[in-house]
């Protein structure tokens, strides 16, 4: 897995068009930074940028970004509703893929102290970072804002961790530090800033104070007025969407604007979120809401739809979720082909893709049949009695079809490693054990791929069957068809695999997977001529 770091500079500047920009650049022309989201707010008067790179690129680009800050922000002239300290304000690092939160706290060390030496400006470190309890959250750090740094940083208390104990009028202070992905998330309301403020009181962690604590855990928030948008907002920091989503928080607002007679007007993603909040809120309304949803992209409209996240700004899946934004396309030649492309591959004069690959195919045609029934079924009047077995045997169907998909790849690449392993050089006792090392992975991945296949597709009987049984009886025939698809496609992975098997040399191994193996393909075609006599019996 490639190694990913996010980074979330916040800059003290909202307004100037120019400055914005040349940050956004200097980002963007880093090598190895992918710049994901700009966002800027002139109330604010804050811009915060999200990109990623790996962990050397991302200290890089952060650094470049810094560089033009000092030279274009002047904190002695800045003023806006966000609190601030520093030009640049915050630069936080979160390990997004293949990274520890460890090495995101020396990620941040070191972009602290190369930030500290090449511009002379004081710099905190905070969160996983911070080695001072009393110093560990930005609230702490920021307690009085840019104005009060020239009184505080001259404390001992209060010395930065790296660069000079002194106040920089034009620059400021920088916090930097390791953090958990941070999702910056504003509910709006038709309401006065007052009012705002009193559900956020309500609702964040501090809420009024030691004796008067708020309803949700690692939740930040506070209320202010947008002008750029006419509304009032609570402003949120959710320090940890795992313990409190976004779509509680929402929920909540809703509670306690009812309480107030106040209207909610949608919400607002700053930067970029995680797919998994997003699919929880949509798992969260579907549940509530009795709803069927399986594809991905409807549980994503159905997140953005329920929580309004297109009323101040579109929310384009594309760019605001960050796996989306990330994600190589599929390595998936076989089964990004055409259809007809794919069998003129298989019926080439070469030996891949050949039999496991074409298993794989059939194998997920054969489920996507039975859950092509379901579907035909499911919301049709005359079939509402069995609408709770639909909405149960559906999904698994749903899921064995896609989770195919990729066997079809995998089976080929399997193969193509073992005959990459034929043609290691075996001129020395050393080469030749090397070589059958290699062989032997190659045969065990090119027999593990369909012992996959078969057991995705045996998986998925059990609903198979029940749609047999519940499901509209007129589509007979393309479950008759799934069913000989998938008990065929079995049989198919089953034969790739035994043919691979013979070169194998442990006997434990051939064992234990030939009784794995050989008790798939008796149930699939005891339960293949199971679903045939249930459609029989049905259509008398």
């Amino acid at each position: 897995m490639n190694k990913i770091v996010e980074c979330v500079p916040n800059f003290s500047e909202g307004r100037d068009k120019q400055t914005i920009e040349a940050i956004a650049d200097a980002i963007a022309k880093t090598p190895g930074c992918s710049l994901l989201d700009v966002d800027s707010g002139k109330s604010t008067n804050r811009t915060v940028y999200t990109f990623v790179a790996d962990p050397d690129c991302v200290v890089e680009g952060a650094l470049a970004a810094a560089r033009v800050a000092r030279e274009k922000i002047d904190m002695r002239r800045h003023h806006g509703e966000h609190h601030r300290m520093g030009a640049m304000d915050v630069c936080p690092f979160i390990p997004v893929a293949g990274v520890t939160m460890d090495e995101c706290v020396e990620i941040s060390k070191q972009f602290g102290k190369r930030l500290a030496d090449e511009l002379g400006v004081p710099v905190y470190l905070y969160e996983a970072s911070a080695s001072l309890d009393y110093r560990k959250k930005l609230p702490q750090i920021r307690e009085g804002q840019y104005e009060a740094i020239s009184e505080r940083i001259v404390q001992e208390k209060w010395k930065p961790d790296f660069g000079p104990a002194r106040f920089v009028p034009e620059w400021g202070a920088t916090v930097t530090g390791a953090r958990f992905f941070l999702v910056a998330y504003n509910i709006n309301l038709l309401a006065t800033p007052n009012q705002a403020h009193r559900i956020a009181l309500n609702l964040r962690e501090a809420g009024r104070g030691p004796e008067q604590p708020g309803r949700f855990k690692e939740v930040k928030a506070m209320g202010w007025y947008v002008n750029d948008y006419n509304l009032a907002q609570v402003t949120m920091n959710l320090n940890n969407y795992l313990v409190t989503p976004p779509h509680i928080l929402f929920e909540a607002v809703k509670e306690e604007a009812a309480k107030l007679k106040i209207a909610v007007a949608g919400s607002q993603i700053v930067g970029v979120v995680p797919l998994e909040a997003v699919l929880q809120a949509a798992e969260y309304y579907i549940e509530q809401e009795g709803l069927f949803i399986l594809d991905e992209d409807q549980k994503v409209r159905l997140a953005v739809e329920r929580l309004g996240l297109n009323s101040v700004a579109p929310f384009d899946p594309k760019t605001k979720i960050i796996e989306y934004i990330i994600a190589a396309p599929p390595d998936e030649p076989l089964a990004g082909m055409s259809v007809r492309a794919f069998i003129e591959a298989v019926a080439g004069r070469s030996v891949a893709p050949g039999c496991g690959s074409a298993s794989a195919a059939i194998a997920a045609m054969g489920a996507g049949l039975g859950a092509m029934v379901g579907k035909l079924t499911l919301g049709v009047r005359k079939f509402e009695a069995v609408d709770a077995e639909m909405r149960a045997l559906i999904p698994p169907l749903h899921e064995a079809a896609y989770a195919l998909i990729p066997m079809i790849d995998a089976d080929t690449n399997a193969f193509a490693d073992y005959v990459a392993a034929q043609g290691l050089p075996e001129n020395t006792d050393e080469e030749k054990c090397f070589r059958q090392a290699q062989l032997q992975l190659g045969l065990k991945k090119a027999i593990d791929v369909p012992l996959s296949i078969m057991t995705l597709g045996d998986k998925a009987w059990e609903a198979m069957m029940g749609v047999a049984k519940y499901g509209n009886i007129a589509s007979r025939s393309d479950m008759e068809v799934g069913a000989r698809a998938l008990e065929v496609a079995i049989w198919g992975a089953y034969r790739t695999m035994v043919i691979n098997m013979d070169g194998i040399n442990d006997p434990e191994y051939r064992k234990k997977i030939m009784e794995t193996a050989d008790a798939i393909r008796d149930r699939a075609a005891e339960n293949c001529q199971k679903i045939l006599d249930i459609l029989e019996k049905r259509s008398v």
